[in-house]
């Protein structure tokens, strides 16, 4: 009777299929008896608790339809392919019964089938008239959340359909395009393109698979060599051809000249084989750099002359975040090649499976949050955001030895919860310079060698004995500290530390660096790697980091796709999402926080479009005009340090004076400002009590507008400031009254009215507060003072999208269709060295539907560095692919 991770994987596979054939959610109970049922039939004696918890989260793993937005002008029939009846659908079959024998969730499977459908219906019918057409699209995913497996099922739903020549682009880095490229091997060609080992894998084995042919393998990008070595012509293949490349202007150009040397008729295009072209991470070619070959605006015209090749032609972008670089870096593109590859016919948002490790759980859920981010307050002294090269590196900061001593613990539990055979990996990221990465791999080796040492020495002596040992004792603090609640006790946690090191290695991962992450190595063995991993941008790009469970990552790009794609730590966490935690600096904090409350804004602001019959080009317009948007690309436009005029649209927003004043005579001027306008209700015609804090209903706009030039903001909101009273000005004819919220919580200790609400002051520079994730309301504040009607509305708005959510502010802000400020007293934990103990701020809360109101705002450099700091120069960074 076999006990290894192979069988523990089959009887997973079995139970999880067995149970999505029920009705009903099963229990618990029934999951446990099931799983003993199953482990009987195959003569399993080992631990079924893994089992049985990845059983339970696939009962509860959910994934809804997405939303999509089209040019409903078109003449486009998306149903194409509910009408041809002549689809075998041989590669979807197969790609979802690997899937399904990968261990994933019937329902998940379904919902990854119906997608891909969809999707595929937003691209042209190959079998259609008409001798030239082109699609052009978009989808908007979260960061690791599976937009390869989408991709590669919409991958095989077009070659069913007929699609013959196939082409991903898969980032800028080596180490990338080859894990897209065994993932396709895998799911897709089904035969390992590895030249020196080519045998039958993943949905290959399955009997009589028709393997598509590829001109890539895992260690070659496409070359004139490859393709030359084939010598075949793409008419030459009655099945599909797939290459996956690497986004960079020498492979493009390669492919290029091959396709119009083999293919090309007279006229130049190939007029009959159907392609689609799939460009992953659309964002990557923002990097804005002088190097040639990753020259975004060359590499983008590259795709569209190979695009323009073929008479019949789709191209999908995917991306992580809706500030996709199409819309947002107009400076990637020449204009007509931005007019090319824009999403015209369809911008498809897909829904985050419920089971997903996301940006919510991260940054914006309070509870959550305060669980697994961790603030880095010690790295400044020792490795400087603005380090150079050269710069020594003398000693590494205690809180990421602390962050070590965690990992550590972590993968005890983790061990003890049966999880040996799952990889478990830590992420260091505080460099983008190669000799600083080796060096902080030097001090994490030896400090590593010296906890194996003290662990081998004492994780079977009694407490007394082992916890005088410095190493012991700071293990057990990070265990008190973060994992006491874990389900073991210390002495089970402390016997189980042993075998964290069997199989521990730590990679620097780069460029650079001939060290392979590869876990599909320890998977061959049937063992887990324990992994620490060091690097730079390499790390950031897309490599899929596996079982991730403690981030340390210290750096200040303010490059918001850069930003993201950092964000390794979001993913899919079975069994252990309790014990990953993230290091970050406050600033990222704040900064990932105020992007992820934009990026969740935007894909609702899709759905209302939807809703209001509104275009691609349109929802394009409007994410250029959003106020995120200046400062994700604003560093690009700024080099030369000139004035930059943008348009502003701040419809369906919130905006609020997350930079405040600690200066004591400034704050009881403005309370008393709040004071003398709230003794007429603001001028409004009627008032009341919303259990917190009173409303004033239907302010003149003129009103709101003269407090808020009276209102003292801090010089660095200043700016902001005038914008919103601009924006108010402009939407004065259609929305002429406003409401008041006089934030009020329980409490004694108001200043004009308003109980405070107390808040951390940990980011005070000067007399310049930055409130805590550049949040000032509450979420769900802007329900207050709507009517029981005017809530029940925002619940069905809520409860109208395909895939129905709780409302949120996004829809009372719907509901109530007019301007909103709130006012608030905050109250600092801890005594500010003004003195002030009461400080005034505010947020104004605009209608949606504006679309097209616009204003013109000028920003400089100054302006620029204000609101987001100095900018984190890529082009220093030596972590790239030459």
């Amino acid at each position: 009777m076999s006990t290894g991770p192979a069988e523990e994987k089959n009887i997973a596979t079995a139970l999880i299929s067995g149970l999505g054939n029920l009705a009903e959610t099963p229990t618990r109970e029934q999951v446990e008896e099931k799983a003993r049922q199953i482990a009987a039939i195959f003569g399993y004696t080992g631990d079924l608790r893994n089992i049985i918890t990845e059983a339970m989260i696939s009962v509860d793993t959910r994934m809804g339809a997405g939303v999509s937005l089209v040019d409903v002008t078109a003449k486009h029939d998306d149903q194409w392919v509910h009408k041809r009846d002549n689809i075998a659908w041989t590669y979807t079959k197969a790609y979802e019964n690997f899937l399904r024998m990968d261990g994933w969730p019937p329902r998940m499977v379904q919902s990854l089938s119906d997608v891909t459908g969809r999707v595929l219906g937003h691209l042209q019918d190959p079998a259609s008239e008409g001798t030239t057409w082109n699609r052009r699209g978009l989808v908007i995913g979260h960061v690791q959340s599976g937009k390869t497996a989408n991709y590669t099922g919409l991958i095989a739903r077009a070659a069913d359909a007929g699609y013959k020549f196939i082409i991903v682009i898969a980032g800028i880095h080596n180490n990338l395009r080859r894990q897209t490229q065994e993932r396709i091997d895998e799911a897709f060609i089904g035969r390992s393109s590895d030249p020196e080992d080519r045998h039958d894998i993943g949905v290959g084995l399955e009997k009589g698979y028709p393997h598509p042919a590829t001109l890539t393998n895992v260690n070659e990008d496409f070359n004139k060599n490859t393709a030359a070595k084939s010598g075949w012509k793409l008419n030459d293949f009655s099945k599909p051809i797939i290459l996956i490349i690497k986004k960079n202007v020498t492979t493009l150009t390669a492919l290029h000249k091959w396709l119009r040397e083999l293919n090309a008729s007279g006229d130049g295009r190939i007029s009959d084989v159907p392609m689609l072209l799939i460009d992953d991470e659309a964002d990557n070619a923002s990097i804005n750099t002088n190097r040639e070959d990753l020259n975004p605006t060359q590499t983008n015209a590259m795709i569209r002359r190979i695009l323009g090749l073929f008479a019949k032609s789709c191209y999908v972008g995917y991306t992580a975040t809706p500030f996709a670089n199409i819309f947002i870096n107009p400076d990637a593109y020449d204009d007509d090649v931005r007019e090319e590859l824009f999403p015209r016919d369809f911008i498809y948002c897909l829904d985050a499976p419920t089971t997903y490790f996301g940006a919510e759980k991260v940054f914006l859920n309070e509870t959550t949050s305060q669980s697994i981010v961790r603030p880095i307050t010690d790295c400044e002294e020792l490795i400087p955001y603005s380090h150079k090269r050269d710069d020594p590196v003398v000693e590494l900061p205690p809180s990421l030895y602390r962050a070590l001593d965690e990992f550590i613990v972590a993968r005890a539990i983790r061990n003890l919860r049966g999880q040996t055979a799952k990889h478990c990996s830590m992420m260091i990221n505080v460099s983008r310079f190669v000799p600083v990465q080796k060096t902080v791999r030097d001090f994490i080796s030896l400090r590593e060698k010296a906890i194996r040492e003290a662990v081998r020495a004492n994780y079977a002596m009694p407490e007394a004995v082992s916890s005088a040992n410095g190493y012991m004792q700071s293990l057990k603090t990070a265990y008190d500290r973060e994992y006491s609640s874990c389900g073991f006790s210390w002495s089970e946690v402390r016997t189980a530390l042993n075998g964290v090191f069997d199989h521990l290695h730590t990679f620097v991962i780069n460029s650079k660096s001939d060290e392979v992450l590869d876990y599909s190595r320890y998977e061959k063995e049937g063992v887990g790697l324990t992994a620490i991993a060091i690097g730079g941008l390499s790390l950031s790009r897309g490599l899929t980091i596996e079982g991730l469970t403690v981030s340390y990552m210290y750096r200040n790009t303010k490059m918001y796709d850069t930003l993201m794609q950092m964000g390794r730590w979001f993913g899919y966490r079975p069994g252990f999402e309790d014990l990953c935690r993230v290091h970050l600096s406050p600033d990222s904090i704040n900064w990932y926080s105020h992007i992820a409350n934009a990026a969740e804004e935007l894909t609702l602001q899709v759905k209302r479009m939807r809703r209001d019959g509104l275009s691609p080009r349109q929802f394009g317009l409007y994410v250029m005009a959003h106020p995120d948007s200046l400062l994700i690309t604003a560093a690009n436009k700024m080099r030369t340090g000139e004035k930059v005029t943008v348009r502003q649209n701040f419809s369906g927003r919130m905006l609020e004076s997350y930079i405040v004043s600690t200066d004591r005579k400034v704050n009881e001027e403005n309370f008393g400002l709040i004071s003398r306008a709230s003794e007429d209700s603001f001028g409004g015609t009627s008032t009341d009590d919303t259990g917190k804090g009173r409303i004033f209903r239907d302010v003149p706009v003129e009103r709101i507008e003269d407090f808020l030039l009276a209102f003292q903001a801090h010089s660095q909101f200043a700016d902001r400031k005038a914008d919103i009273v601009a924006y108010l000005r402009t939407l004065a004819d259609r929305h002429p009254v406003a409401d008041v919220l006089m934030i009020s919580p329980a409490g004694t200790g108001a200043s004009a009215g308003l109980n405070p609400q107390i808040r951390a002051a940990e980011d005070v520079q000067g007399t310049a507060w930055r409130l805590a994730k550049d949040r000032v309301a509450s979420r769900g504040d802007e329900k207050l003072g709507l009517s029981s009607s005017e809530q029940d509305a925002a619940e069905a708005l809520a409860q109208s999208e395909e895939t129905p959510v709780a409302a949120s502010d996004t829809h009372y802000r719907e509901v109530r269709n007019k301007p909103l400020l709130m006012l608030h007293n905050l109250q600092p934990r801890t005594p500010l060295k003004s003195g002030a103990t009461a400080v005034a701020a505010f947020g104004v809360s605009f209608p949606p539907g504006h679309y097209e109101t616009e204003i013109e705002v000028v920003a400089n450099r100054v302006w620029l560095e204000r609101m987001q700091g100095p900018e984190d120069d890529p082009e220093n960074d030596e972590d790239y692919d030459a």
